[in-house]
């Protein structure tokens, strides 16, 4: 496919990335936690898939209160994964895979336990080691204003002063044990670019940003009376001057290491994610814009155009994805049949990114596959999380006792978390946890796991499992990640959308009626169900004969 940009080629410019949740992948010491080690023992997993590259979830040293997005020091490895030595072989045996390799960076917040943060909490009042973070004085008894956590509750702690009275509360966006910076402070700035410097000197070729939009706040901490998003929590224009500082440490390891930043953005305009997008700033965001539509031709369409505008706009290639770490698998948010309304919720995107109802499986499944070739037929680069490989539903059914969600524990089980997307892979049906550990798994697996496993799709030609592997060798024969127009096609059916990439053309029925695409589309190559046909809930991609 011709390509239509003259900046020089980068390999997240099509790059498939699976997503790594380190603690649920694999586990090499029986410990029920997987770790570095179980990474490296499956990598050829993930070569096999076709991926680029991997992204691995925080494996930094954590007391684990949100599962490592509560960070105790930003230069190890926690104890429970392996130690720099692991991660080092990790990053020398991915790379002789071809396998690039990217970490989660989270800087809008740490762990209580960091060493800056309980040397605030012994300095007191006034001094330079809680000029850091946002210690603010309450209104009498009350936080400082009435700001929410996104997590459930407010979003300020009072803390015991070193005399033992109550005494000045901290700003977290997020759980209690993890406090927010203060990024308008200095030595905020200048010890996470040391950080960014420790890791790209260890070899690594890029960073997932956390939080990207949530590193500067008001500068006056003011009441937020609009109620949902809190536009003086996020978003605040200043925060884009860290993005060029980082764009630019990024650049000064030249050409040659291509190193990778891409963002986190969760804005309620799309729009908004331009400023970010800036040629000095990050690289790719995220298009959650995709992620969060129904399954309807036409809001498909539509979160395609925006992403695909906005590349045209600014040259940063899109960042697809359909699921991660923190939204409900995508078998079970298409396979909802009986939506049922969204708890109340700080967190304004968790209705989109964790809806309720009813699920057909098997139909959410048809759905998932269809839009895997939808995904992967889209110029730019493709975020797959793991176990969506294996058609994974999300385990809607755990026990209360055994979720570690924050988000579960702070709104009272309200709102029933993340924990559903995390439970541990299963690799083989008769093994102990499936394969996954020699012990018992940190969050349990349902027995019904035992038909998704990897070893078991690996002998049904049909599974989701080939049909990955399929795509994803496809996509990079026929150069359909490669930056280049997205030209639709008339289908006179407003449940099918359908549009062409070089000599491809992909086709989604959203509808419930057999497709009949036009003879002069081609042939069918490859196609999410029946071969031969476009029934409803199904995709295919069709090649014109000799192209």
């Amino acid at each position: 496919m011709a390509r239509t940009s003259s900046r020089a080629r980068s390999f997240w410019d099509d790059a498939v990335v699976y997503q790594l949740y380190v603690r649920s992948f694999a586990d090499s010491d029986g410990d029920g936690v997987g770790d570095l080690g179980g990474v490296i023992e499956r990598l050829d997993h993930i070569a096999g898939l076709g991926a680029d590259a991997v992204w691995l979830n925080p494996c930094y040293p954590s007391p684990q209160a949100d599962h490592g997005y509560d960070i105790a020091d930003y230069r190890g490895i926690n104890p429970e994964y392996g130690d720099l030595g692991t991660f080092d072989r990790l990053v020398a045996e991915a790379h002789a895979r071809g396998l690039r390799v990217l970490m989660d960076l989270v800087p809008n917040h740490c762990s209580e336990r960091h060493p800056w943060f309980t040397a605030a909490l012994a300095a007191g009042p006034g001094s330079p080691e809680r000029a850091r973070f946002l210690f603010r004085d309450g209104r009498g008894d009350e936080p400082p204003n009435n700001w929410q956590s996104v997590f459930g509750g407010p979003a300020w702690t009072r803390v015991t002063e070193p005399d033992g009275t109550p005494g000045q509360w901290y700003l977290h966006l997020f759980a209690r044990e993890q406090p927010d910076f203060d990024w308008r402070h200095p030595e905020v700035a200048a010890e996470f670019e040391d950080v960014l410097r420790f890791w790209f000197d260890r070899g690594v070729d890029g960073f997932r940003i956390d939080v990207c939009h949530g590193l500067v706040k008001d500068a006056a901490l003011r009441d937020w009376e609009g109620g949902g998003y809190n536009a003086h929590s996020w978003n605040q224009p200043e925060v884009h001057e860290v993005f060029r500082r980082w764009r630019a440490l990024a650049a000064g390891y030249g050409p040659e290491r291509d190193l990778l930043l891409v963002g986190e953005v969760w804005v309620p305009d799309p729009a908004d994610l331009d400023r970010y997008l800036r040629p000095d700033e990050l690289h790719q965001a995220f298009s959650f814009d995709l992620l969060v539509q129904p399954w309807e031709a036409g809001a498909l369409r539509g979160a395609v155009e925006r992403a695909v505008a906005r590349t045209a706009a600014h040259g940063a290639p899109a960042a697809w994805t359909l699921a991660n770490h923190d939204v409900h698998r995508t078998v079970t948010r298409y396979g909802i049949v009986a939506p049922e309304p969204a708890p109340p919720s700080n967190d304004a995107f968790a209705a989109l990114m964790r809806p309720r109802g009813e699920v057909d499986v098997a139909l959410g499944e048809r759905r998932a596959r269809a839009a895997l070739l939808l995904l992967l037929a889209l110029p730019g680069s493709v975020f797959l999380y793991q176990g969506e490989e294996l058609g994974l539903p999300e385990v809607l059914d755990l026990p209360d006792d055994a979720r570690q969600d924050p988000v579960f524990h702070r709104t009272g089980g309200r709102e029933k978390g993340r924990d559903g997307c995390r439970v541990p892979l299963p690799w083989s049906p008769d093994a102990p946890a499936f394969g996954f550990s020699a012990g018992e798994p940190w969050l349990p697996q349902p027995e019904w796991f035992d038909r998704y496993a990897a070893d078991v799709q690996e002998k049904d030609d049909t599974s989701t499992l080939h049909l990955y592997r399929r795509a994803i060798r496809t996509r990079r024969e026929r150069g359909l990640g490669e930056p280049g127009p997205v030209e639709w096609l008339e289908t006179g059916n407003d449940a099918v959308l359908a549009f062409r990439r070089g000599a491809l053309v992909c086709v989604v029925n959203t509808g419930t009626a057999v497709f009949t695409p036009p003879a002069e589309w081609g042939e069918i190559v490859l196609g999410s169900g029946d071969p031969g046909a476009v029934p409803g809930d199904s995709a295919v991609w069709l090649v014109a004969a000799g192209a």
